[in-house]
């Protein structure tokens, strides 16, 4: 296997042992969460032990890094071969470091969303984090298959992602809020989510033969 090879399948193979376990793991905790919480407002004990609660929110803040963490590594793909092949340091030094500053902005702001509390930083940061996988994403080199966006891995991906960053964004309005309106937003974007990360089981399967096709 050589450097070209392994690079182009690092991102998949980090998707299947990581993002889709821990989507499984989540999506069980939810149905629990769910379950338990529905149980209790009918005025019924539940068996469900309460700690599930608290496991969903911290492996689904693994999930979301997850997915963002590969996502970015999925476009360093494409923009670091286009970065070599065009040998952007010597002849477009400004958008070589324009990439890298990208990198490490969108990086930088998904790690503190994770710490940020108060409302307003949440939201600065999410929205910093969900520019930066926007931008990289629009870079030229990226595979995108726009003329059939409605089956590509692609925007998939960026949804999906976008959707990971959002959730880490309302996860104190969650519980904050009394009427359950941020609670159910949560639960259908998230139903949305999980049909996009199916749907980028196969999509990703035919880029990746359709790309290795062109080694």
């Amino acid at each position: 296997m050589n450097p070209v090879i392994f690079w182009l399948i690092i991102h998949p193979a980090l998707t299947i042992i990581s993002v889709f376990p821990l989507i499984g793991i989540v999506s069980y905790y939810a149905w629990q969460t769910r379950q338990r919480r529905l149980q209790t407002l009918e005025g019924n004990k539940s068996k469900i032990p309460p700690i599930v609660g608290r496991e969903h929110v911290q492996i689904g803040r693994w999930l979301s890094s997850f997915v963002v963490g590969i996502t970015l590594l999925g476009l360093a793909h494409p923009i670091g071969k286009n970065i070599i092949n065009q040998q952007l340091w010597s002849s477009n030094f400004f958008q070589f470091l324009f990439l890298m500053f990208m990198f490490m902005v969108t990086i930088a702001s998904l790690v503190m969303l994770h710490r940020s509390r108060q409302k307003h930083w949440r939201g600065i940061f999410a929205t910093l984090t969900g520019m930066g996988v926007v931008i990289l994403g629009c870079q030229e080199g990226v595979y995108r298959r726009t003329n059939e966006w409605y089956i590509s891995h692609y925007y998939y991906g960026i949804v999906a992602a976008l959707l990971m960053i959002f959730s880490l964004a309302i996860i104190e309005d969650i519980y904050q809020d009394r009427s359950n309106r941020w609670r159910n937003i949560h639960i259908i974007l998230n139903c949305f989510a999980l049909l996009l990360f199916m749907g980028q089981g196969i999509t990703g399967t035919r880029d990746l033969l359709e790309i290795g096709q062109g080694l």
